[in-house]
């Protein structure tokens, strides 16, 4: 019997609103592949959702509850895996001020993907304290955890370099982990948090509809959710554009719409057949490939229609709620070990609390 333990996975998403296909290829996909072979836990970051919408408490429980559906419809188990709640999580908050500490205020404001949150929601210097504060708060919701691995969108990679650089700095300074200690010898060199690798999806970057020049998002308009109906998703895709004016025209197969087709149609002999055509405007048009997308597309959502709906009905809510309190028990028993044996580093373990 093999009692070797496995390997430990965080990730998970701020409440903002529905999943779309971005999110599937970007860090869902890789979730519900993973939970079966690793130690899964999935985060719930509705505390984050506070930096932008403090006003709007409502929306963000809905939201909260609303992703979980969109987890388990995308095929999340919570036998499997385990759904934590940020904000049930006190050993997160604790320890986000900590890591305050070794991070510098360049290290948050540098940022790449903060500098562009700020930018594309036009806070200019209107955004709260709070906010450059998630970003140090993202350090504390991984290591709290002490993974191995992050699956995460490409956007999300800024964030988990910074974690590491938390990682890294706290074990040396603490623990007395050496700076020429390789990123996969921290942990058996005594510290407490080993450095997480992220793992990004098989699509880093996927555009929205449209003319593909954003990548896809809710604020923008331009996603395609997992929960939209056959009708919607093919409303949808038509409304890609390409600038290919005929079926018989030589088309560009590095435009948005194959990158779509790569992404969505399963088939590898056909999405080849399909470019070999496109690219010699072998009487094939754009109106043609989009059909296919959308049925390839409709045909995965499908199932994941099929397991949401189980949660729409009368009493659904409360499943959901009941799912997220039971792993958020079992995380924070992980996390309060996590925090110990940081206090233990820092010779702050004057006692260990129980959570009730």
């Amino acid at each position: 019997m093999n009692t070797t333990p496995r390997a430990r996975v965080l990730t998970g998403d701020t409440p903002t609103g529905r999943l779309h296909l971005g999110h599937w290829v970007g860090s869902v996909e890789k979730r519900v592949e993973m939970q079966g072979e690793y130690d899964c836990y999935f985060l719930l970051a509705n505390m984050h959702a506070y930096t932008t919408r403090f006003d709007k408490t409502e929306e963000i429980r809905r939201d909260t509850i609303e992703i979980v559906k969109d987890w388990l419809a995308a095929g999340i188990d919570p036998d499997k895996a385990t759904i934590v709640l940020q904000t049930e999580v006190p050993a997160i908050a604790e320890l986000t001020w900590y890591f305050a500490m070794l991070l510098t205020f360049n290290d948050v404001m540098g940022n790449p993907t903060l500098v562009h949150e700020l930018k594309t929601k036009n806070l200019a210097d209107s955004y709260s304290f709070g906010f450059p504060m998630y970003t140090v708060g993202q350090c504390a919701d991984i290591l709290a955890f002490r993974p191995t691995f992050v699956p995460v969108g490409e956007d999300q990679e800024p964030h988990i370099e910074m974690c590491r650089k938390a990682a890294r700095k706290f074990n040396q300074i603490y623990c007395g982990v050496s700076d020429r200690t390789p990123d996969d010898g921290y942990a058996k060199a005594g510290g407490v948090f080993p450095i997480p690798r992220a793992l990004i999806g098989r699509v880093a970057r996927l555009p929205g509809v449209g003319d593909g020049t954003q990548k896809m998002s809710k604020s923008l308009n331009n996603a395609i959710y997992l929960s939209d109906s056959p009708k919607d998703v093919q409303k949808k895709i038509n409304k890609i554009t390409t600038g290919r004016q005929s079926p018989t025209e030589p088309g560009d197969t590095g435009n948005i719409l194959f990158k779509f087709v790569e992404a969505f149609i399963p088939d590898a002999a056909r999405t080849a057949e399909l470019k070999d055509r496109y690219a010699r405007g072998d009487n094939i048009g754009d109106g043609h490939v989009k059909q296919e997308l959308a049925a390839a597309i409709n045909d995965l959502l499908e199932p994941m229609r099929a397991r949401r709906a189980e949660f729409e009905k009368p009493g659904g809510d409360d499943h959901i709620i009941d799912i997220i309190r039971q792993g958020t028990r079992r995380a924070n028993l992980v996390a309060e070990e996590t925090l110990y044996m940081a206090k233990q580093a820092m010779k702050m373990d004057f006692g260990r609390r129980t959570l009730g």
